[in-house]
């Protein structure tokens, strides 16, 4: 059927593909094309540079040289290669054309299908290469943090593909509202516990002072901390906000140029929705260093929900990446490491601040924020299910409507801009949310 898949130069393809031999060998890092340097860490204590030392506890020796590297290109070892092909590596790429139909727009809709994954999302692109790089390096077992459950179910997955164990602090409102999720990782070998948890000394305390305390990220990543420092032989492995994250989520959007130029097209738009900044770096990073070089003019549009704004309302300043301030003070748009934000479905977009680089990105005014509501968010996720046929996670509805939106305006104006955006993973555990909206109790800075 001609016109369903994409040649060199069909722009009217409904599908662009790519090839096993098309998975990238080498990640790529914005650092050294950023518009000004990243502000380092900072000790809390004497507020002096940290440098590569402070995270050994952390992370192992591989993961901490990539958190600090120089280099705009890292390669990509054969045996991540090969993990990447068993995970659904290289996605497609789609075009909207039924939505486009719905909107009845000039514009052109892409999004990257990164719900392909066995997990349902792009969070496996850097928690296989965490496993990988800890298991050479004799590492036994890692602890992390998850909030809707989609990187909890990464690290679940990749620490099972490198025999390692893996327990996950799940943030207590998504363990409560995304009942699956847990089963999911316990499929794969992981221990689950909510957060805050009486599996740490931070988390019992919380606890006694607020039995029903609905946890945040910040506290699930300072409970994943501890366990991590307090255990034999474990490191902590981080889903979002770190250099070596958004390095490694960097082969979404690799593949996307290459899809691109495929089509023989720039496109004119970037969205992704934005939580710590994973999802949205991997697809939008490497199309906005060539921006940064002058070789495109694309637009970068970041979509955060209005109950969690760090983008749009936060501080830019030093903050701690967690609660219980164990973490290095990073520079970021944030909103408060003690901040406790509602108990919306967007479970992995609760994050009190934003990646350091990205912060340096919207500071410079090359990313541009918007905040959506809530209602609104799952509105555009049934207007997506009804025209494209998939039923998106609560966090990709920010994009979707951040799509939709532009689409519209290009409506309003009678431009015909191409609009790409990323489909970071699937709402198939997350129908608790979608049955509140159809029932019409869903509210914008609260689950009901």
């Amino acid at each position: 059927m001609q016109g369903l898949q994409a040649g060199r130069g069909d722009d009217d393809a409904v599908k662009v593909t790519l090839t096993v031999d098309d998975i990238p060998k080498a990640w790529y890092s914005i650092l050294p094309h950023l518009p000004s340097p990243l502000p380092p860490p900072l000790h809390p204590g004497t507020r002096e540079p940290l440098g590569p030392e402070a995270f050994a506890p952390l992370f192992c020796k591989e993961i901490v040289r990539q958190e600090f590297t120089t280099n705009s290109e890292e390669p990509i070892p054969e045996d991540l290669r090969d993990a990447y092909s068993r995970l659904g590596r290289p996605t497609p790429m789609y075009r909207a054309k039924r939505l486009e139909a719905y909107l009845k727009t000039p514009a052109k809709i892409y999004y990257k299908r990164e719900d392909l994954s066995p997990v349902g999302s792009h969070k496996p692109n850097t928690a296989v290469a965490q496993a990988y790089y800890s298991k050479k390096e004799g590492v036994e077992a890692l602890t992390t943090e998850t909030g809707a459950g989609q990187w909890g179910s990464a690290v679940a997955l990749a620490s099972s593909m490198f025999d390692l164990r893996a327990k996950v602090f799940m943030v207590r409102v998504s363990y409560d509202q995304k009942p699956y999720r847990k089963f999911v990782m316990r499929m794969y070998g992981a221990e689950v516990y909510p957060s805050p948890s009486d599996q740490t000394n931070y988390g019992r305390t919380l606890l006694k002072n607020d039995g029903d305390n609905p946890g945040s990220l910040g506290i699930a990543i300072s409970e994943a901390i501890e366990a991590a420092v307090t255990s034999t032989n474990t490191k902590y492995s981080i889903g979002s906000v770190a250099n070596h994250v958004l390095l490694h989520q960097s082969v979404i959007g690799l593949e996307v140029i290459k899809q691109f130029e495929h089509l023989d097209v720039v496109p004119d738009v970037m969205i992704g929705s934005v939580g710590g900044g994973s999802n949205f770096a991997g697809f939008a990073y490497p199309m906005i260093g060539q921006r940064l070089k002058g070789k495109v003019d694309t637009r970068f549009v970041a979509v955060e929900p209005t109950a969690v704004p760090s983008m749009t309302k936060g501080k830019y300043e030093y903050d701690f990446g967690d609660t219980a301030e164990m973490t290095p003070l990073f520079k970021m748009h944030t909103l408060g490491h003690a901040f406790v934000p509602p108990r919306i479905h967007a479970g992995g977009l609760r994050y009190h601040g934003m990646a350091p680089s990205l912060s340096v990105l919207l500071d410079h005014g090359i990313v541009e924020p918007r905040a959506v509501e809530q209602v609104s968010t799952f509105q555009a996720g049934e207007i997506f299910a009804k025209t494209e046929g998939l039923i998106a996670a609560p966090e990709t509805c920010h994009a979707i409507r951040g799509a939709i939106d532009l689409a519209l305006e290009a409506k309003r104006t009678g431009e015909e801009r191409v609009i790409a955006f990323n489909y970071s993973g699937h709402g198939l555990l997350d129908l608790g949310g979608y049955e509140q909206y159809l029932s019409g109790s869903l509210r914008d800075n609260g689950n009901a």
